[in-house]
C-alpha cells in the first residue's frame, strides 16, 4: 500500500502555503518529506528547489476522500440492512488440471445479537462448470443434494469471519422433497451413493459445519477483514483455508493492509499477502495428516504455499462490493485455489 502522496510544488508556493493546504504543521510537513525523500531533496529551513514534496497518504484537501477509521484504524462491520447479489467464480488447479465453477447468490443480512452478525445465503443461478451448464451425473447430483442447503443461515463474529451454521435443524426436514425429486430423475447406485452422503451428512450437526468450512465463497466473503490496522494501517494474521481436504486446515501467516485514502471509485481497499506457516510438511498434506509426524523443538517451517487477497468495499461497515481470494499449497504438484466474487446489483 502507497504510504504518501506527492504534491508537485508550484511557482511561489512557500513550505508554510503547502502545509496550510493539507492542514498540516509546517515543521511536521518537512519532517515527514525528510523522512521520505533522497538527501539531495532534504528541506533545511524553507523550500530550496524541491520540485514535488512526499506528503501524508492522509493529507488530502477534500476530507470525504478519507476512511472513515473506529478506534485503533478499525474498520468496524456493520451489516445492518445490507442486501448483495454477486458473481462467484471459484477456479481449483492441481498441476496441469483446472476446472472452474461459476454461479450466481445472493446474501442478505438476518440481524446481529452481542457482536454476532446473522446472514442468509441462496443460490440464485444453476451451476457451470467449465463454462457449460453441469451435465455429468455426479455433477447434477452433488449440485441437486446441496439444494437442502438453500436458504443457508449462517453466524459470523464482531470481524465478519464465518463461524457456524444457524439453521442445520431444518435440512433434515428438507431432505425428503429433494429425495424424492432425485429419485424421479435418476436411478441407480450412484444416487443411492450420494444420497447416503447427504443424509450422513445433515444427521450430525458437526459434520454440517464441517461440510460448510469447506464452502470457499463463504470463507472468502466472510474471511474477517474488519480489522484494527493501527497506525500503520497494517496488521499481521495467521489464518487457515481449506486448500486441502484436512482435519486441521492449513495455516498461513499474513500482513493485512488498508489504504487509508479511498479509490477514484470511491471504494476502500484491503489486501492481504503471505505464506504457508505450517510444522506440517509436503508428505504430512499428502497424508492427510492432522499434525506433524516430526516433533520439534525448534521446527523448520513449511512455507511451501502462497495466499493472497484484495477486497474492496463501498462502505467502511459494508460487505465487500468485489474480492479475489487465491491459496496455494505445494503437493506432490501445487494445488490453487482462486475465489472471485463480485457484486451483480442492479443499482
Amino acid at each position: 500500500m502507497q504510504k504518501y502522496n506527492i504534491h508537485t510544488v508550484q511557482k511561489d508556493e512557500t513550505l508554510k502555503s503547502i502545509a496550510s493546504l493539507y492542514g498540516l504543521d509546517k515543521d511536521a510537513l518537512k519532517l515527514f518529506h525528510n523522512n521520505h525523500c533522497a538527501v539531495k531533496d532534504m528541506i533545511l529551513i524553507n523550500l530550496n528547489g524541491q520540485k514535488e514534496l512526499f506528503i501524508p497518504r492522509t493529507a488530502v484537501a477534500d476530507k470525504n476522500n478519507l476512511v472513515q477509521f473506529g478506534r485503533g484504524n478499525s474498520l468496524v462491520f456493520r451489516p445492518e440492512t445490507s442486501v448483495r447479489k454477486y458473481s462467484v467464480v471459484i477456479t481449483i488447479e492441481k498441476g496441469e488440471d483446472k476446472s472452474e465453477l461459476k454461479y450466481e447468490t445472493s446474501v442478505r443480512w438476518l440481524k446481529t445479537e452481542k457482536g454476532h452478525h446473522f446472514f442468509e445465503i441462496d443460490r440464485t443461478s444453476n451451476l457451470y462448470l467449465n463454462e457449460e451448464e453441469v451435465n455429468e451425473i455426479a455433477d447434477l447430483l452433488a449440485y441437486k443434494t446441496s439444494k437442502i442447503l438453500y436458504p443457508l443461515q449462517i453466524r459470523t463474529n464482531e470481524q465478519g469471519k464465518f463461524e457456524t451454521v444457524e439453521n442445520a435443524e431444518v435440512f433434515i426436514k428438507r431432505w425428503p422433497a429433494v429425495k424424492e425429486e432425485l429419485y424421479k430423475e435418476f436411478e441407480g447406485e450412484t444416487v443411492d451413493e450420494y444420497c447416503g452422503k447427504i443424509e450422513k451428512v445433515i444427521s450430525q450437526p458437526e459434520a454440517i459445519d464441517l461440510y460448510l468450512k469447506n464452502d470457499y465463497f463463504i470463507r472468502a466473503l466472510f474471511f474477517g477483514i474488519y480489522q484494527s490496522f493501527g497506525k500503520e494501517y497494517r496488521t499481521e494474521i495467521t489464518t487457515a483455508f481449506p486448500v486441502v481436504d484436512n482435519a486441521i486446515e492449513p495455516r498461513y501467516k499474513i500482513i493485512l493492509q488498508t489504504d487509508p485514502l479511498k479509490g477514484e471509485t470511491g471504494l476502500i481497499t484491503v489486501e492481504g499477502s503471505g505464506k504457508l506457516y505450517e510444522e506440517r510438511d509436503i508428505d504430512d498434506f499428502i497424508r492427510r495428516s492432522p499434525f506433524s509426524l516430526i516433533i520439534e523443538d525448534d521446527p523448520v517451517m513449511n512455507e511451501e504455499g502462497t495466499f493472497r487477497l484484495i477486497s474492496y468495499l463501498k462502505g467502511e461497515t459494508s460487505l465487500p462490493e468485489s474480492l479475489y481470494l487465491e491459496c496455494s499449497i505445494m503437493l506432490q504438484e501445487e494445488k490453487k485455489i482462486s475465489v472471485s466474487v463480485s457484486g451483480i446489483d442492479k443499482n
